[in-house]
């Protein structure tokens, strides 16, 4: 017998290996607060820019009269605000995704664009002049659409969204938090320089003397400069013609709060717990209030100058209250209350034009007979379902909030057949 035969056979099992289960994607985190937010400073613009009557108006729901302010002055940079912090989200979302950031990079110049666009389309409407036009005793329409391009406004708040959500996006798309600080600074510090110590054209005063007199501040030099096109027509704030709440120069300073908006995006999609993110919230909030309040000694809120005390300030002011949503909401699931607001945060563009068209419609253009005389429709409803049994401010504050639960059950009925209009 051989040693090979007196050999135990060898039988080999093949090693089976078991790969790890795959790891799960974190989901991305959905705050209820970030669209009810959104909702409730959509709802506030409505609320405070189609009352009744102009002539009777509750304070808390009128513009300061130029320096300070007023809840009605939180409404736009609280919405630019939060631009910037779904501006971040949304970006951050989408290179998790893998896209192309050429292709993000043409996304924000995109939208931005068009945001300016239906801003732009939004002033112009109906696109022609529908009052008496001066010098012409019975205009033709191609007249009238003449006069109507001679004093079309360019500016407005859609047009500041679209440029500051651009410019803020663009300058933080990949740059680190201490580059956008820098780049935030430079931008709220240049801006009270130079509103304050530069001689503002043609008279030479310093612009820090001026600064209590709309026509003749820096900012309204340059929008007369860019926007007064002199026989080409006027193109500024038809209440003013000599300045504009939402010009270029005064937009600067916006890109400011949309930035700061960002970067409380990044704090919100940070991976901490939602209560150490909702303390750092309420706590660099109330520091950047109190900045702005200090600031306000040399360099004075002001919601038409976008002054950079009044940036500092309604940042902090918004992530305070944007803190307060997320600990009610998102926190203690309190939620019963949110629908409307939600409604009316997921379709913020078209409750913003489609309620100023509106607006423009029944303040303006659409005119019925009274007492033998035409008058605005909107005048008439107000004075006869309103102002016939109520005391001037009450019956223009209940038109307000009807104006808004009338553009809520608009939305109500597109968001019950999901039409959400984003560009």
């Amino acid at each position: 017998m051989s040693a090979a035969t007196l050999t135990p056979e060898r039988t080999t099992t093949p090693v089976q290996t078991y790969a790890p289960p795959p790891v799960p994607r974190p989901t991305r985190e959905r705050l209820l607060s970030l669209d009810v937010f959104r909702g409730m400073t959509i709802a506030g613009m409505l609320l405070v820019n189609d009352p009744g009557t102009w002539s009777a108006i509750y304070p808390p729901l009128e513009h300061a009269t130029w320096n300070g302010w007023t809840p009605t002055d939180l409404i736009f940079p609280f919405f630019l605000f939060i631009a910037g912090i779904t501006t971040h989200l949304s970006l951050e979302a989408r290179r998790a995704r893998g896209d192309d950031e050429g292709a993000l990079i043409r996304q924000v110049v995109r939208r931005g664009m068009l945001i300016f666009l239906v801003g732009l389309l939004v002033n112009g409407f109906p696109y022609f002049t529908w009052t008496a036009i001066d010098g012409i005793a019975n205009p033709t329409f191609v007249e009238r659409v003449v006069d109507r391009l001679h004093h079309w406004r360019i500016m407005g708040v859609l047009q500041r969204i679209g440029l500051a959500y651009t410019f803020s996006a663009l300058l933080t798309f990949r740059t680190t938090l201490k580059q956008q600080v820098v780049i935030l600074a430079t931008l709220l510090f240049g801006y009270w320089f130079a509103m304050t110590l530069l001689p503002v054209p043609p008279n030479g005063f310093l612009g820090v003397d001026v600064l209590n007199t709309p026509p003749e501040t820096l900012a309204a030099y340059f929008d007369r400069l860019l926007l007064d096109w002199g026989k080409y027509g006027n193109h500024l704030w038809i209440n003013s013609l000599t300045w504009d709440p939402e010009g270029p120069f005064s937009t600067i300073p916006a890109i400011g709060t949309a930035m700061l908006g960002v970067i409380c995006g990044r704090w919100i999609r940070s991976p901490r717990s939602l209560s150490e993110r909702l303390t750092g919230m309420f706590a660099v909030g109330s520091i950047a209030m109190m900045a702005g309040l200090m600031w306000h000694w040399s360099f004075p809120i002001n919601k038409s100058l976008w002054t950079s005390s009044y940036v500092l300030f309604t940042a902090g002011m918004a992530a305070v209250a944007l803190a307060t949503c997320m600990w009610i909401i998102d926190e203690h699931r309190v939620t019963g209350w949110t629908k409307p607001f939600v409604i009316y945060g997921m379709n913020p563009l078209i409750a913003f034009a489609g309620s100023g068209i509106m607006a423009r419609l029944i303040y303006s253009i659409l005119k019925v007979e009274s007492d033998g005389k035409p008058i605005a429709l909107e005048t008439w409803i107000y004075q006869t379902f309103y102002a016939s049994w109520l005391e001037p401010r009450n019956a223009s504050l209940l038109f307000a909030i009807t104006f808004v639960l009338v553009w809520l059950g608009i939305l109500w009925v597109l968001h019950r057949r999901r039409i959400f209009f984003k560009l």
